[in-house]
């Protein structure tokens, strides 16, 4: 008779009795109104307080708690005790107990779509943004408010980020697959019962086994080191993406700058080229220029159009993309100081030697490489017979008892693991190939970097000689045009040979920061610490 069956005979017989009202866990007094010495009841303390009472977290009459699992007296209130004939109230009790330590199951519905699509917790923010712990930023307060500076947008983008909260999530998987793997199998069991129908016997027969997997404990060892190893690899592969997201974060930061630099200026030109095109058409009418003049100037018109169009289009998606890897609305408008000077990177050979000790991502390939050298291990172990250990117990209808071990095995004659090994060993060999090209790649994309910021800087060293004598010759010829020396046109013409340096400018400038962001990036470290 199971645990239902008894509540549905207790509550029939509607013998219920109660427990205290302190709710000490006691049991009640023995039955005096159905005049049975016998009969023992559990039940709650008064029904009037049931409904308070199971909204209450604390515990009630008969109750239990351990993790997230609650057993109360209202869990058997209706059960009756019954010596000789039903459930013991001990055994009962001992039942509640073993099972009180099993997990419950806690229903986690998503969360509505406008709840996760707000704004941050701004106070939150500053508070965790002031006590942020990771080598490469310094803690500082937020206020979105006010100017943000490079580390401000790191540091926002590693707290707020919503793909690093998904992978911290991850995290948590790999850190409870290695606790899964250090647990010991439950062992089995197994109960018979054999009803006698016919012969000279009187009894009935009754089996007990118990086993337990030895194979497990074999391999246990192995399986706790992959497990770990692997749970390794997950939280070096999300440091490495910290440090990826703050950097990108960065790297926007100075896109955003340069590009409203840019934007600023190919506004004037387009507005210089529209007004000359303007006075031109004039001029035309009037037959003082020929119409080859005019059309010349309208394509000038039309290409600074084309370039304000563009300028301004990669402005918008650089701020939508900041605000994305901030994990902001899109409609939240961001004030950015201006970064440091780039710093002169140090050599080639040094950065690579610096990027393959403390690069996260290959201290994970790594791990990832421990957890494959684990797998071949099990796998090799697996090749060997499977045991399990039985205890069994019985009874006979005759009234015999027997009792003894039993010892089961595979018989590795066909198949001995090797499937499983060579995948295991495939497996290892392809991490090992990804370590020695990922090595490959970082040395490659070091130096790529390397020449690349060293062609910028000289190019920004020649564009910057030549701003004072074009800066000169646009203002003379602009104050000249003022005076009526010479047409307007030539000043014109002057003013948009100066912007367009100024842009060409910018755009190294721009080309210099987010290079040495990426050096940083590909070093596995902050510029500051680079070797002078």
């Amino acid at each position: 008779m199971d645990l239902t069956e008894t509540m549905a005979i207790a509550n029939d017989r509607r013998a219920v009795g109660e427990i205290g009202p302190g709710g000490d866990g006691r049991l009640g007094k023995r039955s005096k109104s159905t005049g049975e010495g016998s009969r023992i009841s559990c039940s709650p303390a008064k029904a009037g307080t049931q409904e308070s009472q199971a909204r209450s977290p604390r515990l009630l009459g008969l109750g239990f708690r351990r993790g997230t699992t609650t057993f109360s007296a209202r869990t058997f209130a209706s059960i009756t005790c019954l010596e000789g004939k039903h459930l013991n109230c001990k055994a009962l009790l001992a039942t509640l107990l073993l099972t009180a330590g099993c997990a419950a199951y806690q229903p986690a519905p998503l969360p509505a779509a406008d709840t996760v699509l707000t704004a941050p917790d701004l106070a939150a923010l500053a508070r965790d943004a002031s006590t942020i712990d990771r080598p490469f930023l310094t803690p500082q307060p937020i206020d979105l408010g006010q100017k943000l500076t490079p580390n401000a947008l790191a540091v926002i983008a590693v707290l707020e980020n919503p793909d690093l909260k998904a992978m911290r999530a991850k995290a948590g998987v790999g850190d409870a697959q290695a606790f899964a793997a250090r647990l010991l199998p439950d062992p089995s069991a197994q109960i018979g019962f054999d009803k006698i129908l016919s012969g000279p016997d009187t009894l009935n027969g009754l089996a007990g086994q118990l086993g337990f997997d030895l194979s497990a404990l074999r391999t246990r060892n192995a399986t706790a080191r992959g497990a770990e190893a692997t749970r390794r690899q997950i939280r070096l592969d999300l440091a490495w993406a910290e440090w990826q997201t703050a950097g990108a974060a960065r790297l926007q930061g100075v896109r955003i700058l340069a590009l409203a630099q840019q934007f600023a200026l190919a506004k004037a030109s387009a507005a210089s080229a529209g007004d000359l095109l303007l006075r031109s058409q004039r001029a035309a009418g009037r037959g003082d220029i020929a119409g080859s003049d005019t059309d010349t100037r309208r394509l000038a018109m039309l290409d600074a159009g084309d370039r304000l169009r563009t300028t301004e289009r990669d402005l918008i998606t650089a701020k939508l993309e900041l605000n994305r890897l901030l994990g902001l609305p899109p409609t939240v408008v961001l004030s950015l100081a201006p970064p440091p000077e780039p710093p002169v990177p140090p050599s080639a050979e040094t950065l690579v030697a610096e990027a393959l000790d403390r690069r996260l991502d290959l201290q994970a390939l790594r791990a990832g490489y421990d957890s494959a050298e684990a797998d071949v291990r099990k796998a090799i172990l697996d090749q060997f017979p499977n045991l399990s250990l039985t205890l069994a117990g019985a009874r006979d209808t005759a009234g015999n008892w027997t009792a003894g071990p039993q010892l089961g095995f595979t018989l590795p004659l066909w198949n001995r693991n090797r499937g499983g090994i060579a995948v295991a060993e495939a497996g290892r060999a392809q991490l090992r190939a990804e370590y020695d090209a990922r090595l490959f790649q970082t040395r490659a994309d070091i130096f790529a970097a390397i020449k690349g910021l060293a062609t910028i800087r000289r190019q920004q060293a020649d564009l910057r000689a030549a701003m004072p004598a074009l800066e000169r010759f646009a203002a003379g010829t602009a104050r000249a045009a003022a005076r009526g020396d010479i047409a307007q046109a030539t000043a014109d013409t002057a003013g948009q040979t100066l912007r367009d340096r100024q842009t060409a400018l910018s755009a190294l400038d721009q080309q210099a920061g987010e290079l040495t962001i990426s050096l940083e990036l590909l070093a596995g470290g902050p510029s500051e610490g680079w070797t002078r």
